[in-house]
């Protein structure tokens, strides 16, 4: 009985005095997963590249305030955005409230402005990710081409020297609808070519 005491004993002292062992007032640590997760989160801020100011300042808020002004016009102040788009001065002044169907699409385009404004700040000042801005702003250089495209029919009756290239005789409209679109086509073109980007146009990270 004695010898099997001891022989527990033993045991017991060997076990507590194993390198294995820990106190009974220790507790092993679990892993905490969302310090992981915050630490990943860091490293992967430091790896994204900084926008450069002259494209966040153009891109999250001159040309979507500028949208947010077209949509103005073009949803409260109907008859004048149509005036604007007139090929002569007679039909400046002979311009007449616009037919329903007319105002349904002007006021679709307005809504379509405002989706555009919000897209453009909302994505883009919520990232650093060069993929994003890439992706995003390719997609709207296709909507730049297109946006031009819209302005054949006045160009016919203009001339499309007059619409496209004489920006001296440009009324408001054609200021917005051409020039504009010039200048944040010229932007993203430049971003997407990596003009003034740190390493680039792509980097080994995005």
């Amino acid at each position: 009985m004695m010898a099997t005491r001891l022989r527990g004993q033993g045991i017991g002292a060997a076990v507590a005095n194993s390198p294995c062992s820990l106190p009974h007032n220790r507790r092993i640590a679990a892993p905490r997963p969302w310090k992981q997760l915050r630490l990943t989160t860091i490293m992967s801020a430091d790896e994204l590249s900084a926008i450069p100011l002259a494209y966040r300042l153009f891109f999250l808020y001159i040309e979507p305030i500028s949208a947010i002004v077209g949509a103005f016009y073009a949803g409260l102040k109907p008859t004048e955005y149509l005036t604007y788009l007139a090929a002569s001065a007679a039909s400046v002044k002979n311009a007449q409230a616009p037919p329903t169907p007319t105002l349904i699409s002007l006021y679709q385009l307005a809504n379509l402005y405002v989706l555009f404004a919000l897209n453009e700040h909302f994505v883009l000042s919520s990232t650093r990710s060069r993929r994003t801005w890439r992706w995003l702003l390719f997609g709207l250089l296709v909507a730049d081409l297109g946006h031009l495209a819209t302005m054949v029919p006045l160009a016919q009756e203009k001339g499309y020297a007059a619409v496209f290239l004489r920006c001296r005789a440009w009324n408001a409209m054609e200021w917005g609808s051409v020039g504009f679109v010039y200048a944040g086509a010229t932007m993203r073109t430049s971003f997407l070519l990596g003009v003034g980007l740190r390493g680039g146009g792509r980097s080994k990270r995005d």
